[in-house]
């Protein structure tokens, strides 16, 4: 190393040594940057004071998730325990109305307290048959609508009776159910405002996979009815469980153009 060189060396390093002389004995270099311990161990305080009120929410939210499944299953408790009273009330009426139908000193009196009995039975099997898929996986949607028809037709009169044209189709329970009900529904107003026949028909369709339609003959919607704007307690529930599926509710007049006819779409 030359003369020159070494005197450079030599400025260099008191350069250095004078830097470093003005930096606090606990100075700790990162990325160019000097850090004290001290401000390591403020930066790690806020980080624990983080870390303790995110753990505080997070043993909030699980008080409050154990909470809701416990109201949930209260609440299916509840709903058990109601259909069983139900049902056992149901019985009770049936039992009466046949013990008064066989002490009835009048033929016509006795048959209509047998037909009374019968149409009460009927309506706890279709009360049954409506729950009766509680915790089951998947639903036969072809057979379940061919018995509960066939259970529904018992409650009507003569002149009335339920057709039912479906393909054969296994649901989840999650989309089975919801229809049940709103079957239960279209034909309970089939047979409050339609006359003749009523047709239940399940049918592949092209645009949202199938289609649950019931119809029959009877007075036609006005043009322009709204199906979301009407507020009777029936059509609530019919879209309440249409949007619980993710289907869509479509009103339209039925096979020769006569009634109305409404349909469910779904996937």
């Amino acid at each position: 190393m030359s003369l020159g060189d070494r005197e450079w060396s030599n400025v260099m390093s008191i350069e250095h040594l004078s830097s470093n002389a003005a930096m606090p004995p606990n100075a700790i270099f990162e990325s160019g940057e000097a850090h004290t311990v001290a401000s390591y161990e403020s930066e790690l305080t806020i980080l624990r004071g983080a870390e303790i009120r995110l753990r505080e929410k997070i043993a909030h939210d699980e008080v409050l998730l154990r909470q809701k499944d416990e109201l949930i299953k209260q609440q299916e408790l509840l709903s058990r325990e109601s259909n069983h009273r139900l049902l056992n009330d149901l019985q009770m009426i049936v039992s009466l109305l046949s013990v008064q139908s066989r002490g009835s000193a009048s033929s016509e009196a006795a048959s209509q307290l047998a037909a009374a009995a019968s149409r009460v039975a009927t309506i706890g099997r279709v009360h049954r048959r409506l729950h009766r898929f509680d915790g089951v996986q998947t639903i036969a949607l072809k057979q379940y609508l061919e018995d509960f028809c066939y259970d529904f037709s018992m409650l009507m009169s003569s002149e009335q009776v339920i057709v039912v044209e479906a393909v054969e189709i296994n649901l989840p329970s999650a989309t089975g159910i919801p229809l049940s009900f709103i079957v239960n529904e279209l034909i309970t107003n089939a047979i409050k405002y339609g006359k003749g026949p009523i047709t239940v028909r399940l049918e592949p369709n092209r645009e949202k996979g199938y289609a649950l339609s019931v119809f029959n003959d009877g007075p036609v919607l006005s043009e322009g009815f709204d199906l979301g704007a009407s507020k009777g307690q029936g059509m609530k529930i019919i879209r309440s469980f249409v949007e619980r599926i993710g289907g869509e509710l479509r009103l339209d007049r039925g096979d020769n153009n006569q009634g109305t006819r409404f349909t469910v779409l779904f996937s």
